[in-house]
Formats: structure tokens, sequence, C-alpha cells
């Protein structure tokens, strides 16, 4: 595609793709983390600079409190600067997960379809036969057993 194209749209490629999305984002969030390092600088020399500026008549704590709010407002930006950068990360692995869950959805309906008929359509299984009885006393050693020490016939008590 050229860009006189109408439809041309410039990251529609990389959105296509999780592997270049995540490299496209490693690189918006490199250039961030760079300029949050720059931002850094610029709050520690504004604020010695803002703290050093004295007007005659102040108090000790006048130039102080006059740089209050530049260093607020440049610590703020400092805070959106990394919560965007945290937010790309994010966004990353969302997207990564977004393909692999779209990757599974249809092995993952299979499955469903087929639990369904199963559960819909048992197999039909004998009902196990018990040999007739011969002889008074069973040889079953589960509850149906003797209900007092005199019926245990050959078997001993504890």
């Amino acid at each position: 595609m050229n860009s006189n194209d109408p439809d041309h749209a410039p990251l529609r490629d990389v959105a296509k793709n999780p592997e270049t999305t995540a490299l496209y984002l490693a690189d918006v969030q490199r250039v961030l983390l760079d300029i949050g390092r720059n931002l850094e600088a610029l709050a520690l020399e504004t604020r010695v600079h803002c703290r050093d500026t004295h007007v005659e008549g102040d108090r000790f704590y006048d130039a102080w409190l006059r740089a209050q709010p530049v260093e607020r407002a440049l610590k703020d930006v400092l805070k959106h600067v990394e919560g965007v950068t945290k937010g790309l990360e994010r966004s990353t692995f969302k997207r990564r997960a977004h393909d692999e869950a779209v990757s599974n959805t249809a092995k993952k309906r299979k499955e469903k379809e087929l639990e369904k008929k199963r559960k819909n359509a048992p197999t039909l299984q004998a009902a196990p036969q018990n040999p007739p009885q011969q002889g008074g006393q069973s040889q079953n050693s589960g509850y149906g057993g003797p209900t007092s020490i005199f019926d245990l016939g050959n078997k001993e008590s504890a």
C-alpha cells in the first residue's frame, strides 16, 4: 500500500500481529521512559531554582511556598508518564492474551459440543448381574454381613 491510498492506516499492520504490537509498544515505552528521565532532571533543577529565588522582604519559607505548585505539577506529570508506561505494558500482555483466546476458541467450542453430545446421549451399559447365591451365607464383606458374633460362621471376631 502507498500513502496515497485512502484506505491506508499506518498502524493497521501493527495492530493485526501481537508480536509487532509488542515491539511497537516497547519502542513507545522506551521513548516515554527517556522522557520521564528528562522530566525528573527538569523537576530537580526547577525545584532548586524555585526554592532559591528569594524576593526582598521574603520570610525564609516564602520561596518554598511559591515553589510548591510548580513542584506538584511536575510530580503529577511524572506520575502520569509512569502510569502510561505501565499501561503500555499491560496492554501488550492483554493483546497477546486476546490472540491466544481467539486461537483456543474453536478448540473449546468443539470440546463443549462433544461434552454436550455425550451428556445428551449417554451410552447404554448393561446392569451387572449378581450370580445366584448358593447356601445361606454370602461371602460379601460389606455392610450386609452378620449382625451378631454368633452369626459369623467360619469368620473370627475381633
